[in-house]
């Protein structure tokens, strides 16, 4: 166990936690949401510090990272729990786990150090905090992202983006990427179907960006709950409001755990998303999930030459020059380097 960041104490002696923006109350002997960070005796504490259930090497491309040191590696990291409770979760059987387990706990103990250095022999460019929502690793994430800057590695977060303030403007200064999912752009959805709400996501995604953190954004389109032209329309008009260069990947879904009886994204959904956020202004817009339909590759915004050629997770082609289009030299943005 590991005493928890961002709590207070209210007039009836409950713990709140303000990591994330569910604020949870938490009585004597309680969790939160996330179930992973308990009150004891007035003091909270996360009972996943170093607990690792996931440690891979993965592309960054898989994050999905397209504009974020395409091609290297990134080590990836997790433990159980979550914030959200996606009814489409594709990793519910750690994100969930302690729901599912009657609150257990599991992992193998790991320390920052160990992770970094790991990482590091591995050769990889960075590490990831991912496969659950990190936030609710924060204190290890954290110091894992010190270690991983003071080694010359880079740090991205695969979140939902529910993280309070108080945390993004924390975590920022040692935060080099994150993508942040858009699930849809109507509250009514992630009430029903993540069991949170709207607004600090999209407060996040400004705020990240504002503090200097390059964003990235997915969208997982899924038939019939948030794939109408209007709803995609709408968050590429956000996107752009916050900086037209973001990109936004709108993914393929597929059943999984509590929505399997929904089918699975056609082709034509992605390809009619990608052309309303260019549409609307965005200058970088990938389909994902579905290799080799052409839409995952990077394109010149001013010249339209092909940039980076993708199938899938891997690089066929990459043409950039020190962040610029070799053919008319205009500066794509991203982290190149």
């Amino acid at each position: 166990m590991k005493k928890a960041l961002f709590y207070r104490i209210d007039e009836d002696n409950q713990v709140i936690c303000d990591l994330c923006n569910h604020h949870c109350h938490i009585k004597e002997g309680g969790r939160g949401i996330c179930g992973v960070r308990e009150n004891q005796h007035g003091t909270l504490y996360s009972l996943v510090y170093g607990r690792l259930v996931s440690q891979n090497i993965d592309p960054i491309e898989k994050k999905p990272m397209f504009h974020f040191l395409p091609g290297s590696s990134s080590y990836s990291i997790a433990t159980v729990g979550c914030n959200f409770r996606c009814l489409h979760c594709q990793n519910y059987q750690i994100s969930q786990y302690p729901r599912m387990q009657k609150g257990a706990i599991i992992g193998q103990p790991v320390t920052a150090k160990d992770v970094v250095e790991d990482a590091a022999e591995q050769a990889c460019q960075s590490i990831s905090y991912t496969y659950v929502e990190p936030t609710i690793f924060y204190e290890f994430a954290y110091d894992c992202c010190v270690l991983a800057r003071e080694r010359g590695l880079r740090n991205v977060f695969v979140s939902n983006g529910y993280m309070s303030p108080e945390v993004t403007r924390h975590l920022a200064p040692v935060l080099d990427g994150i993508n942040i999912d858009v699930k849809g752009f109507n509250d009514g959805f992630y009430q029903k179907v993540c069991k949170a709400r709207l607004q600090p996501v999209l407060d996040n995604v400004r705020l990240m960006r504002e503090l200097g953190v390059w964003v990235e954004v997915t969208t997982l389109i899924i038939p019939g709950l948030n794939d109408s032209s209007q709803e995609l329309r709408d968050i590429a008009r956000f996107l752009k409001s916050v900086d037209p260069a973001m990109p936004w990947h709108v993914t393929a879904f597929y059943p999984t755990y509590q929505m399997m009886d929904r089918d699975r994204t056609p082709a034509a959904t992605l390809r009619k998303a990608r052309k309303i956020g260019l549409d609307e202004g965005l200058r970088f817009v990938y389909e994902g999930n579905i290799p080799g339909e052409g839409g995952e590759n990077t394109y010149c915004p001013s010249c339209r030459m092909e940039l980076i050629t993708r199938f899938g997770f891997s690089i066929r082609k990459n043409n950039l020059t020190d962040g610029q289009c070799p053919a008319c030299k205009a500066k794509i943005e991203g982290i190149w380097k």
